[in-house]
């Protein structure tokens, strides 16, 4: 049976490919979307990107009934305790991604309020960190049944 995998994408990353590719990559969503799908064709993907964080609110809890999720949530990482409170509710394996690596840039990007909420986090690492997340994601579910 496949396994169900969230893929959520907080604020400004809809414009990856654009904004600051020396920092973020040259990559848009939809060319890590596709790059997922085809390294792991037996996983039923949700991708879904915001600008809202409400909305995010929303998709997280949806995913409370899939294998796991992988967030990257952007600039809420810093300060969004709804994303938080909402991340510690859902029980499956939680990965929190950053393409770049948050630690080696400004001071006040190295202080996450997400990660207390998850279990794994992968930052610096590109678009295949979320590849690496995707990995973590399916070896926790398989341990889960």
């Amino acid at each position: 049976m496949p396994t169900e995998v969230f893929i959520l994408n907080g604020v400004n990353l809809g414009t990856l490919g654009q904004r600051r590719p020396e920092v973020y990559g040259s990559l848009t969503l939809s060319d890590i979307e596709r790059m997922l799908e085809g390294k792991f064709p037996a996983v039923e993907f949700e991708f879904r990107q915001t600008d809202y964080e409400g909305e995010m609110v929303g998709f997280i809890r949806e995913a409370a009934e899939s294998g796991g999720l992988a967030l990257n949530p952007g600039a809420w990482t810093h300060y969004s305790y709804a994303l938080h409170d909402a991340l510690e509710a859902v029980l499956v394996p939680k990965v929190e991604v950053h393409l770049s690596n948050v630690h080696a840039r400004e001071s006040w990007r190295r202080h996450s309020v997400v990660s207390p909420a998850v279990d794994a986090v992968v930052a610096g690492m590109g678009a295949s960190g979320y590849v690496t997340a995707v990995q973590y994601i399916l070896s926790r579910s398989e341990d889960r049944r």
